[in-house]
């Protein structure tokens, strides 16, 4: 039986040893057949999903720009321990010239600031295209903040070219403090090769035939992966670029999004490793 609109946790899923779980977006159709209440309003589903899952990666500021006062508002939805991760307008991505996006780059933070302390990590996507040029993209992250205000900023980078996916981009990553996303796919480059104090995973394999969208054991086999990266280790059993690096001293934040693939089961598949985690 569907809980009533009214059901909301008594206590949100908050981050567990610094590991926080969720979603891609918060509007889809089906998950009102199969996450959201019967008769929950559409205006309501941010508040919803916000407490049943400890992240949402906003995927709609990769399309089109959003007001200061729409972010505010979403900040405003969401309860006290919940973080927002967002794409970058895809616009700054596909410029000719990388290096010239400054601009961009500045409004498109200032506007993103108003999220405040519900602000996570920003992620930079590269779909595949036209070869990026080395200097180029070295220039270009030169020009991301590191904060904005007194909040840190944390960059994520998406890279889907696989010929520009080597140990020189694992070491630009690194001399910059920002994070490669580890993506669980078979369309795009996947490694899970350390490069910040923060961990980005993407899961993109959950099938519509399982409710959970992963199997028991591949989802407590995630578990135990989240715990070890944020115990500042890295699993041995993802694929790789470099030789593992020694364990980090002291932990890590882990971000594990369950994006795309069969996405009216995402929902279920994040709460399913909040439990294995030990939320609720």
């Amino acid at each position: 039986m569907r809980s009533s609109p009214s059901e909301m946790p008594a206590q949100p899923p908050a981050a567990i040893d610094g590991i926080r779980v969720g979603i891609g977006g918060w509007t889809y159709a089906p998950w009102r057949d199969n996450f959201y209440p019967r008769g929950l309003v559409q205006r309501r589903e941010l508040e919803y999903a916000s407490r049943h899952v400890s992240a949402i990666e906003i995927n709609g500021t990769y399309y089109r720009s959003q007001k200061p006062a729409t972010y505010a508002k979403w900040r405003d939805e969401a309860p006290g321990d919940f973080v927002f991760s967002a794409k970058a307008p895809r616009r700054i991505m596909q410029s000719r010239v990388l290096a010239k996006t400054g601009p961009q780059v500045d409004d498109f933070v200032a506007g993103i600031a108003e999220l405040g302390p519900r602000l996570g990590p920003l992620l930079w996507q590269f779909d595949p295209g036209p070869p990026i040029d080395h200097d180029d993209f070295a220039a270009f992250l030169e020009l991301l903040p590191t904060s904005v205000g007194n909040h840190r900023l944390r960059h994520v980078l998406d890279v889907r070219d696989p010929g520009f996916v080597d140990a020189d981009y694992l070491a630009l990553a690194r001399r910059h403090g920002m994070a490669t996303v580890f993506t669980d796919s078979r369309e795009h480059p996947s490694f899970a090769d350390v490069t910040s104090d923060f961990v980005y995973a993407r899961l993109m394999r959950t099938q519509s035939a399982i409710a959970t969208g992963y199997p028991e054991a591949e989802l407590q086999r995630w578990a135990q992966r989240a715990r070890i990266w944020g115990s500042g280790g890295e699993p041995d059993d993802l694929p790789r670029i470099e030789p593992m690096a020694p364990p980090a001293a002291g932990s890590r934040d882990v971000f594990v999004y369950f994006i795309s693939a069969a996405k009216e089961r995402n929902p279920a598949a994040a709460m399913a490793l909040l439990r294995l985690l030990g939320a609720g």
